[in-house]
């Protein structure tokens, strides 16, 4: 099992852009046919019956696929090579400055024991800040306390589903399959900032103007989002994803906007020191036969009135006509 993580090479941790993104899913097809895409930087791939067709084990594949991508596409990888899906995406997040590019968890109990002994709890995928910090209330701050507690005592903090799934994680069990899935239509930017970012206001002004643009950018094509997702990237390159469906399917810049502040302040960052951010517009579809709800809300429709008008001056004048009073320069990148 591979878990490959895709960055520009000669950038600063950037994710590719969107076309870049479709060809290294290609080139990962041609490698084996069970692709998970995980956009918009990384993918799942079984590579069981790939090993024998290149004479190669998973490692010497995973060395293979950063060759290619970074001969055809310009893209570096950081991978993770174990027997599960989450041992890999653990190895390929793994932060140690003098982590290889191709990081394998040799498939044996005591390897992956010690592999996961000094990990933090939010190391294990799926737990996130509330879940760690129920952990931690208990003492359960690394995953190896949390592989050695009771599965009782698990399922009584966090309840039973989620107690019996972190028991398991922590003892690097994931019978999760790799399910091979078309590559969503979606639209993305993102905003890099020029130094470690700790103001969450400054965050929200980023996300304010990635919203504002896709909005924008929508709307001119004539398409509405389902769901938006937030990807933060933090100065030691690691990553947070977290996606939310919208309420209905829409282009409203307003709306957006408090999807993406919802789902930053879910996140609950305080002092994070934040590299950049990238807004995505997910699962698209054309705006003509998309529902949308009534609403008796003044303020809704005045909104939409301003918004619509916006968009002719725009057409006008150029994208830069009109802007809201409180978004950052345009300098992020189309992804």
């Amino acid at each position: 099992m591979l878990y490959v993580r895709f960055r520009r090479a000669g950038t600063d941790g950037a994710a590719p852009g969107e076309e870049a993104y479709e060809g290294l899913l290609a080139l990962l097809a041609g490698f084996s046919p069970v692709v998970e895409a995980l956009p918009p930087d990384a993918a799942l791939i079984d590579v069981r019956g790939a090993r024998r067709y290149f004479g190669r084990d998973a490692t010497g594949i995973a060395a293979l696929v950063r060759v290619r991508a970074l001969a055809r596409y310009g893209v570096d990888c950081t991978i993770g090579v174990a027997a599960n899906p989450l041992l890999a995406r653990m190895a390929a997040h793994d932060p140690a400055p003098t982590a290889a590019p191709v990081r394998t968890v040799p498939d044996d109990p005591d390897a992956v024991a010690a592999f996961l002994a000094r990990k933090p709890a939010t190391a294990l995928h799926g737990v996130g800040q509330a879940t760690a910090r129920a952990l931690c209330a208990y003492g359960l701050d690394s995953v190896e306390r949390i592989a050695a507690a009771p599965p009782a005592t698990l399922q009584r903090i966090l309840g039973a589903a989620t107690g019996r799934r972190v028991h398991e994680r922590a003892r690097g069990i994931d019978p999760t399959p790799v399910v091979p899935n078309a590559l969503a239509r979606s639209l993305g930017a993102e905003h890099r900032f020029d130094c470690d970012e700790l103001d969450p206001e400054r965050r929200r002004r980023a996300l304010l103007t990635l919203a504002h643009d896709l909005g924008i950018r929508l709307r001119t094509d004539g398409q509405v989002a389902r769901g938006l997702t937030l990807t933060v990237r933090y100065a030691d390159r690691s990553t947070t994803t977290r996606t939310r469906a919208l309420p209905e399917p829409t282009a409203h810049g307003p709306a957006l906007t408090a999807a993406a502040y919802a789902l930053h302040d879910a996140l609950a960052l305080q002092r994070a020191r934040v590299r950049a951010v990238l807004l995505r517009a997910e699962n698209l579809a054309d705006a003509e036969v998309a529902a949308r709800q009534l609403t008796f809300d003044p303020a809704d429709e005045k909104s939409r009135r301003v918004e619509a008008v916006a968009d002719r001056a725009r057409a006008r004048f150029g994208v830069s006509a009109v802007r809201p009073a409180s978004a950052l320069a345009k300098d992020w990148d189309a992804a």
